[in-house]
């Protein structure tokens, strides 16, 4: 075949590689993207100039860490295998996909590094993580909250409000229960996160409870 041939073979690969509608990209024996059709960019929201040099492996997250690591060791050791690797990547619209990144070892010869050539196949979306919404909480267990994010032990929180440990820890278990917090450091974050306790603020006070009503000074 002649030079003009090859040009004219390449031309026709490179229009194939660009229209075909799966995605699919070469990337070099380290991961890094060297080439990308449109619906592989695609899928991350990005045009196939933009992947360049990006980490396949970056873009779309294994799940489970050791079939990276083994495939890793066979391309170390030169052994031609189709490879599968299952993957979550962040699609257009911030939606969230998994599917399987497969990966062809390719070269002129066996002595070669090669290249990879990666194709995705989209399995569906993950459905949408709902963050629960913690429900208001009253003027009492909002100053418990502030004691402890001040550093107040339980015996100390119950002197200051008049109530008893076991009062207060009444209080704490309701209120892990309803945020579903694993312990105390926990409650104090998610108090201020949706502001229940005031931030910038020392000592802690509590700011909004229960609609309409706010916590005493």
């Amino acid at each position: 075949m002649g030079r003009g041939d090859a040009v004219v073979w390449r031309n026709r690969a490179m229009t194939l590689f660009d229209r075909v509608s799966v995605p699919v990209a070469v990337c070099d024996v380290y991961g890094q993207v060297v080439l990308a059709n449109p619906a592989m960019s695609a899928e991350v929201g990005t045009t196939p100039g933009r992947l360049r040099g990006r980490d396949v492996l970056e873009l779309f997250r294994p799940q489970e860490a050791g079939q990276v690591e083994r495939i890793a060791e066979a391309l170390r050791l030169r052994r031609r295998s189709r490879y599968q690797v299952s993957v979550r990547w962040a699609a257009p619209g911030g939606t969230e996909r998994y599917g399987e990144l497969t990966a062809d070892p390719v070269s002129d010869s066996v002595e070669e590094t090669p290249a990879l050539l990666v194709m995705l196949r989209v399995r569906g979306e993950c459905a949408a993580r709902q963050e629960p919404v913690p429900a208001p909480v009253t003027p009492v267990e909002g100053r418990v909250l502030a004691l402890l994010a001040g550093g107040a032990t339980t015996a100390r929180a119950a002197r200051d409000l008049g109530l008893t440990v076991d009062g207060v820890n009444y209080h704490l278990r309701r209120l892990s229960t309803r945020w579903n917090a694993s312990n105390r450091t926990e409650l104090v974050a998610r108090a201020y996160a949706v502001g229940v306790l005031v931030p910038g603020v020392w000592p802690p006070e509590p700011g909004s409870t229960e609609p309409g009503t706010t916590a005493p000074r």
